[in-house]
């Protein structure tokens, strides 16, 4: 595990250099990690890392807390269009998968935000976004007291899709069909520890079924 403290971007930069390279270890020394062959990107999946049935208990807990996704914009240009919610951080069954998930990745606990689940019916979608922050943003002040930037993103598929919702990374390019159970992690940030713009990545708008995933983020700093 790794620790970072509260400095300035080019020493977040440095910090988060080394965070990458710390989990890229860990990821290419599991075997049940996979590089997705793609040079843009630090993207790694994991098969079946969550149970059919660990899949169906999250199902209803995201349509437990799932309401109209926010974003900073408010939507104004209806780039997402599905349901979210955060779920409760507190329950056992969450903090297990939650221990999973830090183990996996190799970062503390403490940088990792609360898992959101998120719930996509036909049409609906979250157009090509970063998860990244814009450090020249009017919400960066917040999110800069809130543990800083964002790093590796875990985002988990739970259920099957009859058609679309694809996870679409057209910078690298990539993209990658809801597969139930399975887990896809990628650097936010590039080797350097700054911004990745090639992460850019889009949730493509179901045909058919729907889509439920559950996303977890991790920060520079301990997450508030």
């Amino acid at each position: 595990m790794i620790r970072l403290r509260r400095s300035s971007d080019q020493q977040d930069a440095a910090a988060l250099a080394k965070v990458g390279q710390r989990v890229r270890a860990r990821l290419d020394a599991d075997p049940g990690a996979y590089r997705l062959p793609v040079d843009a990107i630090e993207i790694y999946g994991v098969a079946d890392f969550f149970s059919a049935e660990e899949c169906a208990r999250l199902i209803a807990m995201v349509d437990a807390v799932a309401r109209p996704s926010p974003t900073y914009h408010m939507n104004a240009d209806s780039g997402r269009t599905s349901y979210s919610g955060d779920v409760d951080p507190d329950d056992p069954f969450i903090r297990m998968l939650e221990r999973r998930i830090d183990d996996l990745m190799g970062i503390e606990h403490a940088h990792g935000e609360v898992i959101q689940g998120q719930r996509y019916e036909p049409g609906q979608q979250f157009r090509a976004h970063f998860d990244y922050f814009d450090t020249t943003a009017s919400y960066w002040p917040t999110e800069e007291g809130r543990g800083g930037q964002r790093t590796w993103t875990a985002m988990g598929y739970l259920s099957p899709v009859e058609a679309g919702g694809a996870t679409e990374f057209p910078k690298a390019p990539i993209s990658v069909p809801p597969q139930p159970g399975a887990l896809l992690v990628w650097n936010n940030m590039g080797r350097d520890g700054k911004p990745n713009p090639l992460t850019m990545h889009a949730g493509m708008p179901v045909e058919r079924g729907t889509k439920y995933i559950v996303t977890k983020w991790y920060r520079a700093r301990p997450w508030y």
